[in-house]
């Protein structure tokens, strides 16, 4: 029995997590769960998995769900970040799955690392932000990263029994979201709701924004390089509107190997939940190869996607970049949530904070948080005080 406990637990890799372990309770207990403000939810969670602890976001939010649960349960509720850190880092779990969005999972993963659990990995932010950090913390306490990600699940099964340096390259799939056959003219005035309808995933309101950008992509150029230990040369993107090829390795023997699946969070949750074996899965992500059509794939047009040379660059500059980049993307993309700013006005945005800042080559943790700290700053100023953003009305 592997106690796990869901750092996101009200999110889409939360609640999908929730429903493998449903079909396997004789494989896993949920020991802790973290979430924000979703409270109804969260007590159907509470109710059907018996976690011993759960946190939520703010003490308003612990006594709110305090009222809700109106059956007999034993269950410690917390808040804040502490609270995730104590749920993160319960004795009895073995596996932590880090899915709350953004800079928010930082520290409790850390956290959870420091203490030795092995950490099912769904935010890339983490390793955007810290992957130097993380990935030699790892080391030291002898901790698994297990990718949650499609795209980096993909790369670790296609990894799985060869050799690091026969690999040629690593090649990272996108959709290429809900706007890839837009012109730009009319791709940068798209509205929220027009951004979240995503073709193919079906995922959180700030990564389906990620996706429409192509940010989500140049995050897991930079998670990659921490997660395989890859130069950024060796890191390639392709466009495949079909979903269906996660990612590929090409070795240097001109060997491809790829994953294949459907569109489903739940494959790449059920092998980080249960590595090195593998298991059953719901029916609903089985993948019907002689309906899927053809198979396609893009280069990047960098023009109408900056994002992903943005994330290059901030990979290739290392420091406190990558941590600067994501934190003014994830202040862009609620301001544009909140039609502050067009759809077209995210990624010059970001490029404008980093153009801004100082590089702080070798940073400490500290280093980092500040970092985003300045950046969400940075760029709440620009969205403020600027009207070039192209605002909604």
């Amino acid at each position: 029995m592997k106690n796990v406990s869901i750092l996101g637990s009200t999110g889409s890799i939360g609640a999908n997590t929730l429903a493998v372990i449903r079909h396997h309770r004789d494989k896993f207990r949920v020991s802790g769960l973290s979430a924000g403000h979703n409270m109804a939810l969260l007590r159907e969670q509470i109710a059907e998995f018996c976690p011993a602890v759960v946190s939520v976001a703010t003490a308003e939010r612990a006594a709110e769900l305090g009222q809700l649960l109106d059956f007999t349960t034993d269950v410690d509720i917390v808040y804040g970040q502490e609270g995730a850190i104590h749920a993160a880092t319960l004795p009895e779990t073995h596996l932590v799955v880090s899915a709350m969005v953004g800079a928010l999972g930082l520290l409790p993963t850390i956290r959870a690392i420091e203490s030795g659990k092995n950490i099912a990995l769904a935010n890339k932010e983490i390793l955007v932000m810290a992957g130097s950090l993380v990935t030699k913390l790892c080391r030291e306490k002898k901790v698994r990263l297990f990718p949650i990600d499609s795209e980096h699940s993909a790369i670790y099964q296609c990894l799985k029994g060869n050799r690091k340096k026969d690999v040629r390259r690593i090649i990272l799939t996108a959709s290429g979201g809900p706007f890839r056959t837009m012109s730009w003219d009319a791709m940068k005035y798209m509205t929220p709701e027009d951004a979240l309808k995503h073709p193919r995933w079906k995922m959180g309101r700030k990564v389906t924004i990620d996706s429409a950008t192509m940010m989500n992509k140049g995050l897991e150029i930079i998670e990659a390089k921490w997660l395989f230990q890859l130069d950024l040369d060796k890191i390639d993107v392709y466009i495949h509107p079909q979903s269906i090829v996660h990612s590929l390795v090409e070795y240097r023997d001109g060997s491809v190997m790829a994953q294949l699946g459907a569109a489903d969070m739940k494959i790449s949750i059920a092998y980080a939940l249960s590595y090195p074996r593998r298991i059953n899965v719901p029916a609903d992500t089985r993948l019907d190869l002689t309906g899927s059509g053809g198979l396609e794939f893009f280069p990047v047009d960098h023009e109408r996607f900056p994002a992903v040379s943005l994330a290059y660059r901030a990979g290739r500059a290392g420091g406190t970049l990558p941590a600067v980049m994501n934190g003014a993307n994830e202040r862009a993309v609620e301001a544009f949530l909140d039609k502050r700013i067009c759809f077209g006005g995210i990624i010059p945005l970001v490029g404008e904070v980093m153009q801004a800042h100082t590089v702080l080559p070798e940073p400490a943790l500290d280093d980092i948080l500040q970092a985003d700290c300045w950046a969400r700053e940075r760029a709440e100023t620009l969205i403020t005080e600027r009207i070039d953003h192209c605002p909604l009305s």
